[in-house]
Order: C-alpha cells, then sequence, then structure tokens
C-alpha cells in the first residue's frame, strides 16, 4: 500500500470545500413544538471547507487558499471575512443560486450538541469549470470538503482536483464530513472515491459508519487499510491515528468548557493539516487538532477569532451588490 506522502515544509494549504451562512440558534432543552422556544440567534461565517481553511491560517499555516462558491447575496461579506482570517479567497460568485445557509440548533445545556438544517445553495454548485490545474501552483496539500461528494457538479469538480493534484505529487486529504448524507450518498460510493487519497479525516461516528464496526478504534485501524494515514476525529475522546490497519495513538482531548460544538472537527482538521506543513508527524499534528477542538467548543460558530474583529456577527444590510463572477485574492 502507498505510504503518506510528505509535504513540502513551506508550500500552500488549498482547500476545495463549502462557504455557507450559519444561523446558530442557542437554546436550553428541547424545543417546544408548535410554539416559541426562546434562543440566542446569531448569523455567522461558516461552511466546512472555509472553516477548516480558518482554522489552519489561525494556527500558524501561512499561506492558506480556498476555492468555494457563493452566491451574489452575501459574496462581499465572506470575502472579507475570510480575507481577515487570513486566507486568501477565490469565491466563484453564482448568479442563480444563493449563498448556502444552514440553521444550527445548539443545546446549551452541557453538551452544547447541535443539530443542522442546511440548504446547500450555491455551495455545491461548484463545478470543473471552476477549477484550474494553476490552483495547484505553489500548493504543498490539497484538501477536500466530503460536503463536496454530495452533489454532482462538486463531486465531479473534486475528482478533477484529485486528479490533478495526484498528477503533481500534491498530497490529497478529505473530512467526509456529515454522517447523515454520507448515508444517503452510499458507503461503498464515497469508500471508492477515497483511493488516491493520502489522509482521510472522519469523526468517530463517520468510521464506523463507513465500516460497519461498532468500535472507532476497529474502524480507524480497518479505513488504514484503504487510505495511508487515518485519524479519526472522537470528541471528548480525542483522536485515533490508524496507519497500515493498526491504531498508532492515541490523542487525549484537551479539556473545555463548551458553549457550541459547531466546527470543532473543522478545527481539529484545520489545525492538523497546518502542524503537517511545519513538518510534525500525524501524532504530534492530532495533539494541535485537539487543542483546536478545545478552543472551538468554547466559541459561538465555526471560526476562530480574527484581526479587527472576533468575526462573531453579520452585517444583515447593504448584502446585494452587482458581483464579478469570481471574487479573490489573486493566488
Amino acid at each position: 500500500m502507498d505510504q503518506v506522502v510528505p509535504a513540502p515544509r513551506g508550500g500552500a494549504l488549498l482547500v476545495v470545500g463549502d462557504v455557507v451562512t450559519d444561523v446558530v440558534a442557542r437554546h436550553r432543552g428541547p424545543l417546544a413544538t408548535g410554539t416559541d422556544t426562546a434562543a440566542a440567534i446569531r448569523t455567522l461565517p461558516g461552511g466546512a471547507g472555509a472553516n477548516v481553511a480558518c482554522w489552519a491560517a489561525h494556527t500558524g499555516c501561512v499561506d492558506v487558499r480556498l476555492l468555494g462558491r457563493v452566491g451574489a447575496d452575501a459574496a462581499e461579506w465572506h470575502e472579507r471575512e475570510l480575507l481577515a482570517a487570513g486566507v486568501r479567497p477565490r469565491l466563484v460568485v453564482d448568479r442563480e443560486a444563493t449563498t448556502g445557509t444552514v440553521i444550527c440548533l445548539v443545546d446549551t445545556g452541557a453538551s452544547a450538541e447541535r443539530t443542522f438544517l442546511t440548504d446547500s445553495g450555491a455551495s455545491l454548485r461548484l463545478e470543473p469549470a471552476d477549477w484550474s490545474d494553476a490552483l495547484l501552483d505553489g500548493v504543498a496539500r490539497l484538501h477536500l470538503s466530503g460536503y463536496l461528494l454530495f452533489s454532482e457538479p462538486s463531486r465531479a469538480l473534486a475528482e478533477v482536483a484529485l486528479a490533478a493534484a495526484r498528477g503533481r505529487g500534491v498530497p490529497v486529504s478529505l473530512d467526509p464530513a456529515s454522517a447523515g448524507f454520507l448515508l444517503e450518498f452510499g458507503v461503498d460510493r464515497f469508500l471508492a472515491f477515497t483511493e488516491g487519497l493520502d489522509v482521510l479525516l472522519p469523526s468517530r461516528d463517520e468510521a464506523c459508519l463507513l465500516t460497519g464496526l461498532p468500535e472507532p478504534a476497529d474502524a480507524a485501524a480497518e479505513l488504514s487499510r484503504l487510505v495511508p494515514l487515518v485519524v479519526a476525529k472522537s470528541g471528548v475522546a480525542g483522536a485515533l491515528v490508524a496507519r497500515s490497519g493498526a491504531v498508532t495513538a492515541r490523542v487525549p482531548a484537551v479539556p473545555a468548557n463548551p458553549l457550541d460544538t459547531t466546527g470543532a472537527g473543522d478545527a481539529f482538521t484545520g489545525a492538523f493539516l497546518a502542524a503537517l506543513l511545519t513538518g510534525m508527524d500525524p501524532e504530534e499534528a492530532a495533539a494541535q487538532g485537539c487543542r483546536a477542538g478545545a478552543r472551538a467548543v468554547e466559541r459561538v460558530g465555526g471560526r476562530p477569532p480574527h484581526r479587527g474583529g472576533d468575526g462573531q456577527g453579520m452585517p444583515l444590510t447593504n448584502l446585494t451588490h452587482k458581483a464579478p463572477s469570481v471574487r479573490n485574492a489573486d493566488f
């Protein structure tokens, strides 16, 4: 089986994935069906791909790039938020669909567990025409959001990007993203796509779903027979690192007082990839991921703080504008 491909130090991280607007509603206890439930509601930048990119920049990757697709309704705001987070965005502006929106229902109990209502909007309308092999110039790692696989156009883009990266010897990572969408998409179809990946970053539940095994350690080990390096994110149980059919490390979680678990896995992934690019081994990188995940759950929303503000709210005026077809900070 292929070995994990080391990425050259100092190169860029390119993330291809979803950019969405999160509406986070934090409530206590069960929702009151048919009437009102009191909640604290905020509108925040999100999207698994965008969150990963922001956390990678926040935790030390000096050159993070993002390819995503948004609607004209919020393109300027998302571009501004990404730039403020240290990410160089290339946002394709969709003239036919609005920016994807996710309603995050967060129970403010001890676990801060969340439930998502998802309208993917423009985010999964990325297509091969949005790709250029020049996007890989200077790139040391490519990361694909698993959400790309859940629509035909963005899946085709993911296949093109994966093939281009492999052709250049650029290692590729993937986060499965959603157990619910994964089940609908089909385990066998997903596993077929993993051929050619260097790193797979599933959650504990996703790892078990992909293998049919009830124990996360067994599932991670089994997946590492297909993908050279598997890092299974297990929340309060930390993370499992598996290679060549065996778990090689169990990395403990960092204690935290959770407010909102939205984006915790994205924070782990971003910090993990940033650490790999500095030359850390996977076990050390997973520890960095656990630290970022702990910081993430103590914030509302899926992004880290950034210069010039904390990224914790969207202005609700002047969002509609005449946007060009692509908005980007030139790569």
